[in-house]
């Protein structure tokens, strides 16, 4: 009886969860622009959706800007994260605690904050602007996702690289950044997947001509739901969810390889 009752409020977690996301998904192949009727199946809403320059603009952008977010945020956060893993004591610890403030506090916050300091700089809102501050929220999911990797490296292997007659850099290159490669690549994906799905801070921080799907997503949806919002809502779904299946995929994998290497 107890685990029936546990299977049943599971399956209505996941029911809430996702019945609005499958009805989208159902809708975007319906004939008509009702939401309420059904009038047949068709991929009119998909073919329209590709043919729109505004959507085109948009999803040029999102690309671009995620790609090279996380780029650079993947380079910027290892360099940190191997920075903080050579640290100790209290420095160490209040620069953990302060790595983890962009990723708890409320989006908003952090997009108001962005753009106050943009504008005070004096630095015209924009492509560039955009791209500084999802470099900013994603530094920090990069570097908690290589900080464990670097955790569990033998503290003797950099040395014994040195020892060998390795440089500090060719020691770092061929022997610390192989292993810690499963660490850099989930920090990618993770950075990736929060960029092209990011609206709060990409709103307060670009400017007149530059936006991404989520924000022209919402100026679409003021004027009325088009079905081809659904159209495209879907696919960014399946989209961002294969990323996150292979990034899950990846930390169970990661997670095996380090039990088996326990024992």
């Amino acid at each position: 009886m107890k685990s029936f009752l546990m299977k049943s409020y599971t399956f209505l977690i996941f029911f809430f969860l996702y019945a609005p996301i499958l009805i989208l998904m159902i809708f975007s192949f319906n004939d008509s622009k009702s939401r309420g009727n059904w009038d047949g199946f068709t991929f009119k809403w998909y073919i329209e959706l590709f043919q729109d320059g505004q959507i085109a603009s948009a999803l040029y952008y999102t690309i671009v800007v995620a790609i090279l977010a996380s780029l650079i945020a993947t380079v910027l956060g290892t360099l940190a994260a191997i920075g903080i893993n050579n640290m100790h004591g209290f420095p160490k610890a209040m620069t953990l605690n302060v790595t983890y403030l962009p990723m708890l506090s409320p989006d908003i916050v952090m997009g108001i904050s962005l753009m106050l300091l943009f504008i005070f700089v004096k630095l015209n809102l924009g492509f560039i602007t955009m791209l500084l501050a999802h470099i900013t929220f994603n530094l920090p999911f990069v570097i908690f996702s290589v900080l464990p990797k670097l955790r569990q490296l033998n503290n003797d292997t950099y040395d014994a690289a040195l020892d060998l007659g390795a440089t500090p850099f060719e020691a770092y290159k061929k022997v610390i950044l192989p292993q810690i490669s499963p660490g850099i690549i989930t920090g990618f994906l993770l950075a990736f997947t929060m960029s092209i799905d990011d609206f709060v801070v990409s709103f307060f921080t670009t400017g007149s001509g530059v936006s991404n799907l989520a924000i022209t997503i919402y100026s679409m949806a003021r004027r009325g739901i088009n079905p081809k919002i659904n159209a495209l809502l879907t696919l960014m779904f399946i989209f961002i969810m294969i990323i996150l299946v292979f990034v899950n995929y990846r930390m169970a994998k990661d997670k095996q390889n380090e039990t088996r290497e326990k024992y």
